[in-house]
């Protein structure tokens, strides 16, 4: 294990060995955001299930409404006049077979990939490419349509893709450590309502097992998970 920087140790001193309300995670979430640059803030989620099993995957979307706090890139493999509609609508890269063949060689300047359905079974060569990276388009991401401005728009405006890893746990932004404790707290409540309307049909007992908030470079805290499931906006956290 690597050696905890004197400024993780003060850092982790001022957390406790508990779980905290919602927004006393989130204010400290805040409060150890040091690092010289602009942190993200992140959730990492233990839930009761074992993606080994088909009925027991997680993979969807959750539309963030304070937004992501930042600038996602966008690239669409269209054909026809769907090129023209993509980049119209905001895509930063748009294109056919041409596009296909740039990313073979390594073109990789975007966050998020969008491809019609008919353009699906020449995506399909770029799985090795893009499957590591999580960049292969599917249509329970919400990246596989025709209706390319609506999708443009919704990932540009917050919208995620996010899954649960082979282990069981969900990692996601869910904004900047800069956002409000507010527009934090309105993010991550629409972070644990999408979870909990897409629990797996194959899920057996305790769905909810541990919720963490961190900033990029700043430790844990353990958020109730109870107390965010019970919240409602607008009341105290």
């Amino acid at each position: 294990m690597g050696k905890i920087s004197r400024r993780l140790r003060e850092l982790q001193a001022k957390i406790e060995d508990r779980s905290y309300t919602p927004l006393e995670a989130l204010q400290l979430l805040k409060e150890t955001a040091t690092a010289k640059f602009p942190e993200s803030a992140e959730a990492h989620i233990r839930l009761g299930i074992d993606p080994k099993y088909a009925d027991q995957q997680l993979r969807t979307t959750v539309a963030l409404p304070k937004g992501t706090g930042q600038v996602v890139r966008v690239a669409v493999i269209a054909r026809g006049e769907k090129v023209n509609e993509a980049t119209v609508a905001g895509a930063d890269v748009a294109g056919s077979e041409e596009l296909i063949e740039d990313i073979q060689k390594g073109m990789m300047d975007f966050d998020l990939l969008i491809a019609t359905p008919d353009m699906m079974p020449k995506v399909a060569k770029l799985g090795k490419l893009l499957g590591p990276r999580g960049l292969m388009p599917s249509p329970k991401g919400g990246t596989v349509t025709f209706d390319l401005a609506q999708a443009i728009a919704e990932f540009k405006a917050g919208k995620l893709e996010f899954r649960a890893d082979r282990t069981g746990i969900v990692h996601v932004l869910f904004g900047k450590a800069g956002f409000t404790e507010e527009d934090l707290l309105i993010n991550l409540k629409a972070l644990q309502e999408t979870i909990d309307r897409n629990r797996p049909s194959g899920a057996k007992g305790r769905y909810w097992r541990t919720m963490y908030v961190s900033s990029t470079m700043g430790p844990s805290i353990e958020v109730d998970i109870s107390a965010l499931r019970d919240l409602k906006l607008g009341e105290a956290a």
